[in-house]
């Protein structure tokens, strides 16, 4: 079998499409044998591609318009989607069914300082019709610092991506009152990238076969057999809680059957940041995107 090296920007149910082919098998069935890593915190995992450690990373659209607003040109394209919704949820200490937006005016948030998970949050407060800088922000670092500080009792609410908030809601500590993708709508929020070199090769119409027989399981499969095969990349997360968190995303329909990132999706990217001032203009689809490698 090929090694193929994978690495995450961050690593959460979220991502389960990719972490799914590895844990479903679908990558050893086209005869590569996955090896995985985390980015280190500060770190892009672009900075994986270019070293030449990773073949595919999980990363973001905004990586492309980043470099864009530089004035470089990216040294990945985004060939397939993971996610076409925003995936966090905002999570209170009380349980309310009766939940409205408007309450986190004043409230103290625990949440991202900065990037993506700031911009669609601030976007999601706009299209909700409330002000953000009403509210009271607490940013002590990455996804784990986040829920260390809320399980201290820091803030009223807490912005997070599964399966960390299902674990507060099974320990007792915080209820589920939101999802932010509802509000925002279908986007391109988080995608695999990959060199342009490597996105002619072999390998990579063997990774897309793979995917796309990824993406159907995703949405066909019961999500306790998926949170089953994933276990072992949570195991500080109780199953029967994985397998809520996966059938929570399969109902948001944020893991659509096409891997495309369709041009409407990327629209709606730079719509956002674009509001959030991180966008010295609307580049070309074609300038951050490509097709998928089996349909070159």
């Amino acid at each position: 079998m090929d090694k193929i090296n994978i690495q995450f920007t961050l690593f959460s149910a979220f991502y389960s499409p990719l972490i799914s082919t590895m844990s479903g098998g679908f990558l050893k069935a086209e005869g590569l044998d996955p090896q995985w890593s985390v980015a280190k915190p500060g770190v892009s995992a672009i900075e994986a591609l270019k070293d030449g450690s990773a073949q595919v990373v999980q990363t973001a659209l905004s990586q492309g318009l980043a470099s864009l607003d530089k004035g470089e040109t990216p040294p990945a394209l985004h060939f397939a989607q993971i996610n076409e919704m925003d995936g966090f949820f905002l999570t209170g200490r009380k349980a309310d069914p009766a939940f409205s937006w408007n309450k986190l005016e004043g409230a103290e948030v625990v949440m991202f300082k900065a990037g993506q998970p700031r911009a669609m949050f601030k976007y999601a407060c706009h299209k909700a019709g409330i002000d953000f800088e009403k509210i009271k922000p607490i940013c002590p670092g990455g996804a784990a610092d986040i829920d260390q500080a809320f399980r201290a009792g820091q803030g009223q609410y807490v912005q997070q991506q599964g399966p960390f908030p299902q674990q507060l809601q099974a320990d007792g500590i915080g209820h589920i009152v939101a999802q932010v993708g509802k509000q925002i709508g279908p986007c391109g929020f988080s995608s695999l990238a990959a060199t342009r070199d490597w996105l002619k090769t072999d390998m990579a119409r063997a990774f897309m076969r793979a995917y796309r027989k990824t993406r159907r399981y995703m949405n066909e499969a019961p999500a306790a057999e998926i949170a089953k095969a994933e276990k072992s990349y949570f195991p500080k997360i109780d199953e029967q809680v994985l397998a809520e968190c996966i059938a929570t995303y399969q109902k948001l329909g944020c893991w659509t059957p096409h891997v495309e990132i369709t041009p409407a999706a990327y629209e709606k990217t730079l719509d956002v940041f674009e509001y959030n001032g991180l966008l010295k203009q609307r580049y070309r689809y074609e300038q951050v995107c490509a097709a998928p490698p089996a349909d070159r």
